[in-house]
């Protein structure tokens, strides 16, 4: 009895897939502070800790100062005080929210 030969197989061996290339930081800021919940604030070092870049703090308040459609006003200081360039405008929104604030004028700081 002649041996069996082996027949290529009818269907083709899949392609492997690629890896995923990580999103630019832009991006990824930019995704991070979209999910964060109405009503719900994070800091710059959570949001950059989203994005994939643990210790990007200050990277996070450069992007958020050139990114558009973005809630920026739900991200504060891990102290929780408003930064006072922005405090009014950021306090206004976030009260709108419904986020508990407490204090005035340029001086804000979100209620725990």
């Amino acid at each position: 009895m002649p041996a069996k030969r082996k027949t290529a197989s009818k269907t083709a061996p899949k392609p492997k897939p690629e890896p995923q290339k990580p999103l630019l930081f832009p991006e990824a800021v930019r995704r991070a502070v979209r999910a964060i919940p109405r009503g719900e604030v994070r800091s710059y070092a959570q949001v950059a800790l989203y994005a994939g870049r643990p210790g990007a703090a200050r990277g996070v308040g450069r992007e958020l100062k050139t990114l558009e459609n973005v809630p920026w006003w739900r991200v504060i200081r891990s102290s929780g005080v408003l930064a006072p360039p922005v405090a009014v405008e950021q306090a206004r929104r976030l009260k709108a929210e419904g986020v508990r604030l407490e204090g005035q004028g340029t001086h804000w700081r979100v209620q725990r």
